[in-house]
């Protein structure tokens, strides 16, 4: 029999489940079981991929968290309980600790308080307020009522080891899916309690803009959870008076902090106010200083008067900020008037500004879109914003605004539509009656978004807080596949409604005919009867600029006179410096790094050579070899941050040198049976929704407003039929 048994429940919230779980396959648990009760596909999915580490117990989508303890509890072996979220995490080595302390303790402890860490979005591993009061309580088994302050710590349910035949004992009473509710009630019926100053979990907090909103029977419920908690102290005069303070502090942090609507506001606060009367101890005294104002208010039930001493508090609070930020203030201001003015005037239903890669051009999927657009909507008029020294590339007739200027705030104010591959600046106001389409351009390997902040290297200083802003301001988020869609959920936590539609760049894959190959080729001199490959290597956040890893000439030299190769740098670079610049056109290497648009390219070739680029996962489409070139693999993996072991799960065959890339497209590897049962595999897992039709499913859905019934549905794999090869092209 195990002594700990720590059961994972709950849905895999923003991909937190996986993370969890390789934490605790990555260390050995002699003594300990771990059961994961997975609420959901997702959650299945990945806890069977751990399989024999862990117990899986499959539950449907909706099982509440009282139900899912509940379940792995009744699976439970082990002579102690612990129960993790799904979405929190547990320190290296913390189950075997906690095993170790509760194998040592009398069958009379019914409860091990444990130490934790917070998480946020914002920073990991903070320390919790908690610390001080285990460490005071000292490691003696002792009842609740010799040390009531441990009515103080967080109430998380992660934190309390439970001996498994006190939780049957007390299950009527603990099964809640309120979990503050259970973490205190097992403090306050347990017969004695053992503490273990020693963080043995993390607690995860999730942006609030990525959950559903709180309701107000949810609000209200918060005095309800206190009113009865303090019905089980009745007779026990100590603890009930430090339960009562901590429900009068949470009841003014969640009336202060919450930002309730005011009829919502003012019922939560008659209802505090009634159980701050009716519970109040005999004999309390209020604390001195602003607190006791507050409550005293809070008793009296003065809501006017306490929103006048909240708004006396935000005034002064204001007026230093506003000293401080004047000067900042003044050199934006004319701009500023400029903007609110065409803010004012109403939202035009026919316009709709385009923009790709930070302004670069007509490109990507906003390209794709905007041309379905003007088959299927031609009633609406798209405006691209482009810098001033890309303006020159567009193709003629195309409507622009240049960023900065007065045209340019005007058309962002008053757009219905606003679509873009990366992000609009902070200034661009959401409107309310403003459908703004988040379209992306790839499917993630490495980290993105929230998931950078581990990865200073990526990150370069990004302000998170600032993209968070941006990132609420979608309202919908394009997805190629579920992998992705999954992990947009999780790097960009916010409300957004994620279309599973395909990418609409890819959709040329499947759309375009020999002609099209021919053309492409024909254009960048390739003749009839060459192998071309596509060499698109990614660029290196640790590296100031791009050094090609490859010796391109020599690889040239030993692919011979049949083979045509189709460099393209990274749009990260400057081109004009780029060390390709004296190897353009020379017919067996070609730079195409200003080519546009990459797709063409994709076309044009016979296989793909790429390290860790998303232009894999559009060209896996065409169902064409590729090879990977990793010869720094570790170093990207660990300074950057990847999604999946790409060495585990590649699309083709993998190169760590340049002699292995060579001795690979020299003979048939890179076109071999291993290669295409590779690539099968990737394809289904990464081309799950392209098929020929994303745009059309966009517009139709995002500018049309037509129901997800009305739209083309993805067609089954079986029945998607790629652009030909180069060479069945010109057969």
């Amino acid at each position: 029999m195990p002594e700990l048994s720590v059961i994972v429940h709950g849905p895999n919230t923003q991909d937190h489940l996986t993370g969890l779980l390789d934490s605790l396959a990555a260390r050995p648990l002699p003594d300990a079981e771990v059961i994961v009760a997975a609420v959901g596909d997702w959650a299945r999915e990945t806890a069977e991929r751990h399989a024999p580490d862990v117990q899986v117990l499959p539950l449907p989508d909706g099982t509440g968290d009282a139900a899912a303890r509940a379940a792995g509890a009744a699976r439970a072996t082990g002579r102690w309980l612990q129960f993790v979220h799904a979405k929190d995490g547990l320190p290296a080595g913390a189950p075997h600790t906690v095993a170790q302390h509760t194998a040592g303790l009398p069958d009379t402890v019914d409860v091990l308080l444990l130490d934790h860490v917070r998480s946020t979005w914002q920073a990991a591993g903070l320390p919790s307020p908690d610390g001080p009061l285990l460490a005071r309580a000292g490691r003696a088994d002792l009842a609740l009522d010799d040390c009531v302050p441990l009515l103080r710590l967080t109430p998380l349910l992660g934190t309390r080891a439970i001996r498994t035949a006190f939780w049957h004992a007390h299950a009527e009473h603990l099964a809640t899916d309120d979990e503050a509710y259970a973490a205190y009630a097992t403090l306050l019926l347990a017969g004695r309690v053992a503490c273990l100053p020693h963080v043995a979990y993390e607690d995860r907090r999730l942006r609030a803009e990525s959950l559903p909103p709180v309701t107000p029977a949810q609000r209200y419920a918060l005095v309800d959870r206190y009113e009865a908690l303090l019905d089980l102290t009745r007779d026990r005069p100590a603890a009930y008076a430090v339960l009562y303070d901590v429900m009068v502090r949470d009841c003014l942090r969640t009336f202060a902090r919450a930002g309730l609507p005011e009829p919502v506001a003012r019922e939560f606060f008659r209802r505090a106010s009634l159980a701050a009367l009716r519970r109040r101890p005999e004999g309390h005294r209020r604390p001195a200083g602003l607190e006791g104002i507050r409550r005293a208010l809070l008793e009296e039930g003065a809501y006017g008067r306490y929103r006048a001493f909240q708004a006396a508090n935000r005034t002064r609070r204001a007026a230093r900020s506003a000293v401080r930020s004047g000067r900042r203030q003044a050199g934006a201001k004319l701009r500023a008037q400029q903007y609110r003015r065409a803010l004012n005037r109403p939202v035009d239903p026919h316009l709709a500004v385009f923009a790709a890669y930070w302004n670069r051009g007509v490109a990507c999927n906003p390209a794709a879109i905007a041309a379905k657009l003007a088959t299927l909507a031609p009633h609406i008029h798209p405006v691209w914003v482009v810098t001033a020294q890309n303006a020159a590339l567009l193709p003629p007739g195309t409507d622009h605004v240049v960023p900065g200027t007065r045209r340019y705030w005007e058309v962002l104010a008053r757009a219905r539509y606003l679509v873009n591959n990366v992000n609009f600046p902070n200034d661009v106001v959401k409107r309310p009656d403003a459908i703004h389409l988040q379209t992306h351009h790839g499917t993630p390997l490495k980290r993105m978004g929230l998931d950078q902040m581990q990865f200073p290297a990526a990150a370069k200083g990004l302000d998170f807080q600032a993209l968070l802003e941006r990132v609420d301001k979608w309202d919908y988020s394009l997805s190629a596949n579920s992998h992705t869609t999954r992990m947009w959920e999780r790097a960009y936590p916010s409300r957004f409604v994620s279309l599973d539609y395909g990418y609409p760049r890819n959709d040329v894959y499947y759309t375009a005919g020999a002609a099209h190959v021919r053309a492409v080729r024909d254009r960048l001199g390739i003749a009839p009867g060459r192998r071309a490959i596509l060499y698109a290597p990614t660029h290196r956040d640790y590296e100031a600029g791009w050094t090609p890893r490859l010796d391109l000439a020599a690889l040239a030299d030993r692919l011979g006179e049949d083979t045509v190769l189709l460099v393209r740098g990274h749009y990260f670079y400057d081109r004009a410096a780029s060390p390709l610049t004296g190897l353009r056109r020379t017919g067996r290497l070609i730079d195409v790094s200003s080519y546009d648009p990459v797709e063409d390219l994709c076309l044009a070739a016979d296989a793909l050579v790429t390290d860790y680029s998303s232009i894999m996962f559009d060209y896996a489409n065409l169902d064409r070899p590729l090879v990977i070139y990793a010869d720094d693999w570790e170093t990207y993996r660990t300074t950057r941050g990847v999604y999946f072991d790409l060495m585990a799960e590649p699309p083709g065959a993998v190169a760590r040198t340049q002699g292995e890339l060579t001795e690979i497209l020299t003979t048939d590897a890179w076109r071999d049976e291993s290669s295409a049962k590779a690539r099968a595999a990737f394809r289904r897992r990464f081309c799950e929704y392209d098929d020929g039709r994303a745009a059309e499913r966009v517009v139709r859905r995002v500018f049309l407003g037509q129901d997800e019934r009305e739209l083309p549905p993805v067609l089954p794999p079986s029945e998607r039929v790629p652009a030909p090869t180069p060479q069945e092209a010109l057969s």
